[in-house]
């Protein structure tokens, strides 16, 4: 039975998926962020067991670790061996209109590895890439080695408690019982550090150690270049009666700064780039807290107002102005994670499922609780996130525009459009280039990048240029953002992002005696025709999405009392149908039509989207049919399933809808930590998790035309209770 009447106790909801270990699981450490800043554990609450938890490489390097301190502002740039720019890979294409240029590559990307780049382009993927902020681990400095060893500790078991946002690890070390209690403060990217043991006047302390940035593929972190970087310690004086130390770091020019507070302690530093924090005589009790402040300087970006601490719902947290609270450093970050985070939990949407003898709804219940915590402190700040968000770096810390629905678009249908908006303003911060690439082209209207850092900059590459389905993403986010939250503020403030998008999409459709076409040149959703971009042509989920986005847009014109725009709606209505194969739509409409591999993208035609004059339901069937009867899962990512369920669930087929966000592949592995493995060298991929949630939202709260009936994407049998979930288009 269906229920959406009972109200949730929030609080038993979310304690029940709290993530609890007892050893080490080098697949699934567990965090604390805030959106802007995130911080990655292992089992002893802190970073000293990095080996254990490797990020494998995928060009032969050392192995990267997802043990990251990571923030949305901190970048860095390797300095050129000269004046590298775009245009050294800038290709004339063919097109229907004529030469235009595209930032290709000399080289090419083979099962994900760049392959014969020029020295310029691998300078110009890697630069700028994110930087991992410093490691915080325990060592034993009294030891010849004085890193920590796994077996150096025993009894272990840690609890992450996702209400209060904070983490509680027990070890015993040396004889001695530890507890350490570790937690962000959710409006500044201060972590919050309660160490409690004996052993702490027996040799245990912490060290803190920086690196060097990297621009390898899986890492943010080179500790093989101390002389290309300055730390720098110095103790200034505190108020309210503790101590203050701040570490100064330059990397190139991009700085930042680490302030540690606290009292009973001391700070040394021991090394070129590590400092060792020790109790001082007699305590056993080391409550401190560790700031990161970006300077704004180089590459690293001024710090921005995204993540859980920018919402209305936050107020004063208190603690970390240099002037320690009575209780501790730590224990003030420690008690504002414990204030807010509950407050998160209370806001917004909330699901619970249950059904008899059937252990999926569990299952789902478990994912979806918690990929809202992870989604929140990885993917809720002001830039649009990278695929593994701030646990560690894959594409170099770079993010892919063509992701930033995934990461994002359940915020608004869980109303938590708070957290979507901020990384939706960044685009207002890239239109002049984008108005460039666009003008660069023949067209109006700007052209959104794939691959980029904060500077909005692409990427040489072969698939990503030609890649367009990003393109509606910024009107398809704002109208989810309307629809939770409608304004007029907001519908101004989002309207030149909009009308641009559309501008654009509008003048790429090139009209035919069929009607309105796309390309070539372009890639698909599904990148498995990279080969074929001179010849692809009209692939199902953009055609589509074309028509789906330009009316959103005229719609948009209509609110704020502005004319429709005929030739948007010229085009939309324009659109040609997409190419159907032998009863199910083809990925395009060219040969070889449908390669069984990576996404099956055209089922996102009726699933992502909801239905358009294009799409017939029944063809959309038979394909969602022929993909589940044998598509080589091992080549897809973990966004392909929620896509699935999505489609089923507008289908009216809600046994097939959890099954397919069930399915048992490989990419769909959800850890014990929440998040969505897909390989050694991918070990997370948030956009299976926010893709998850989007399509939790639809299955539970129905979308517009669809069944008359609660819970539409549900199997009858199941109770679903929820509350706050806005209604998909």
């Amino acid at each position: 039975m269906h229920s959406q009447q009972a109200v949730i106790d929030r609080e038993t909801l979310v304690r029940r998926h709290n993530v609890e270990q007892r050893t080490i699981d080098p697949r699934s450490p567990i965090s604390v962020g805030n959106g802007e800043f995130c911080f990655t554990m292992d089992l002893t609450g802190l970073q000293s067991l990095p080996a254990r938890y490797p990020v494998a490489a995928r060009d032969g390097l050392p192995p990267g670790t997802l043990l990251g301190t990571q923030s949305q502002w901190g970048w860095h740039s390797i300095p050129p061996g000269q004046d590298y720019t775009l245009a050294g890979s800038t290709v004339l294409y063919d097109s229907p209109r004529g030469p235009v240029p595209y930032v290709d590559m000399v080289g090419g990307i083979v099962d994900g590895r760049d392959t014969g780049a020029s020295d310029s382009e691998a300078w110009l993927r890697a630069n700028p890439h994110r930087l991992d902020l410093g490691r915080i681990g325990f060592v034993l400095p009294a030891r010849g080695k004085p890193e920590l060893a796994a077996d150096d500790i025993s009894n272990t078991s840690q609890v992450l408690d996702l209400w209060t946002g904070t983490a509680t690890s027990n070890f015993r070390l040396q004889g001695h019982p530890v507890t350490v209690c570790t937690a962000c403060h959710p409006g500044r990217d201060e972590l919050g550090f309660k160490i409690e043991s004996a052993a702490l006047q027996h040799g245990l302390a912490v060290s803190l150690a920086f690196p060097y940035g990297s621009g390898a593929w899986h890492n943010a972190a080179d500790w093989s270049r101390p002389d290309a970087h300055t730390t720098t310690l110095a103790e200034r004086q505190a108020a309210g009666g503790g101590r203050n130390w701040v570490i100064t770091r330059d990397l190139d020019g991009s700085a930042y700064r680490v302030q540690v507070m606290g009292s009973g302690m001391e700070l040394e530093q021991t090394g070129p780039h590590t400092v060792l924090v020790q109790a001082a005589a007699g305590q056993q009790v080391l409550d401190f807290s560790v700031h990161f402040t970006s300077t704004g300087t180089g590459d690293c970006q001024p710090r921005g107002t995204g993540g859980i601490g920018s919402a209305r719902r936050t107020g004063n947290t208190g603690g970390g102005d240099g002037a320690p609270q009575k209780s501790g450093a730590g224990t003030a970050v420690i008690r504002a994670s414990r204030t807010v985070w509950p407050e998160f939990w209370k806001s917004g949407a909330a699901v619970e499922l249950s059904a008899p003898d059937d252990p999926r709804a569990a299952e789902i219940e478990r994912r979806a609780v918690l990929s809202q915590y992870l989604t929140a402190i990885n993917c809720s700040g002001s830039l649009p996130p990278q695929e593994t968000g701030l646990v560690c770096n894959s594409w170099r810390g770079r993010f892919h525009l063509e992701m930033h629905w995934w990461h994002a678009a359940h915020f608004a249908a869980w109303d938590r459009t708070e957290l979507l908006l901020p990384a939706l303003r960044w685009y207002a911060s890239i239109l002049e280039p984008a108005r460039q690439t666009a003008k660069a082209q023949g067209f109006d209207g700007v052209r959104w990048p794939k691959q980029v850092g904060p500077d909005g900059r692409e990427s040489p590459s072969p698939i990503g240029t030609f890649l367009i389905w990003q393109q509606p993403h910024p009107i398809h986010l704002a109208e989810l953002a309307y629809r939770a939250e409608p304004s007029r503020d907001l519908l101004e403030e989002f309207a030149e992002i909009v009308f641009e998008s559309a501008e654009f999409m509008a003048g790429f459709a090139h009209p035919t005696a069929r009607g309105y076409e796309l390309g070539p040149p372009l890639v698909p959703a599904q990148e498995s025709y990279e080969s074929t971009r001179t010849t692809a042509s009209n692939p199902t989920f953009e055609l589509a999405y074309w028509q789906w986005a330009l009316r959103v847009a005229n719609t948009w014109r209509e609110r704020l009392g502005l004319p429709p725009r005929k030739k948007w709606a010229e085009v939309a209505d324009g659109m040609v149908r997409p190419t159907v194969v032998d009863g199910v739509y083809a990925a395009i409409g060219v040969e070889p039509y449908t390669i069984r591999t990576d996404h099956p993208s055209m089922l996102c035609a009726l699933g992502v989207l909801p239905r358009t004059d294009l799409i017939d339901p029944a063809i959309m069937r038979a394909t969602l049919a022929s993909v589940l009867a044998d598509w080589d899962w091992d080549s897809t990512w973990g966004w392909d399933y929620p896509v699935m369920a999505m489609t089923a669930a507008r289908l009216e087929d809600p046994e097939t809808a959890v099954d397919a966000l069930l399915l048992d592949a490989a990419k769909n592995l959800v850890l014990p930590n929440g998040h969505n493995r897909q390989t050694e060298s991918l070990p997370l991929y948030l956009p299976g998790n926010g893709g998850l949630l989007a399509a939790v939202a639809l299955m539970a709260a129905g979308w517009d035309g669809g069944p008359d009936r609660d819970a539409p994407g549900f199997p009858p049998h199941w109770t679903v209770n929820w509350e706050g979930l806005v209604r998909a288009p």
